[in-house]
């Protein structure tokens, strides 16, 4: 293919920039990013899955256990704006919850 021949967005390779001149990349700093810095995004921490009948659904009250589809200390899936980034474990800080992340999911390694 010729420098000429304009590709399509199929052709180019994951990760490839778009821009030809994106000058040193070394030069980056956080602060290159402050435009995105107070954007709003949605983050879940998600200990399991179940599925219910409406039936079973509205059988549930005050004190009842649902069983999930994970065990004790397995690790839990931590989703950005509905998409898997990273797994983690559940931990208390100051007598709250939160979360740990103990693995950074890279894209195609996500099985959610």
């Amino acid at each position: 293919m010729s420098e000429d021949t304009p590709l399509t967005l199929d052709e180019f390779e994951p990760g490839t920039a778009l821009v030809s001149d994106l000058g040193d990349a070394d030069d980056k700093t956080a602060s290159d990013l402050a435009p995105v810095f107070d954007v709003p995004v949605n983050i879940s921490a998600v200990l399991g899955r179940a599925t219910l009948s409406v039936a079973q659904l509205l059988q549930l009250g005050q004190g009842s256990v649902l069983e999930l589809d994970r065990k004790v200390g397995e690790a839990i899936d931590i989703y950005v704006n509905n998409r898997l980034v990273a797994r983690g474990e559940v931990v208390i800080v100051d007598e709250r919850l939160g979360v740990t992340m103990t693995e950074i999911v890279k894209d195609g390694d996500a099985t959610a």
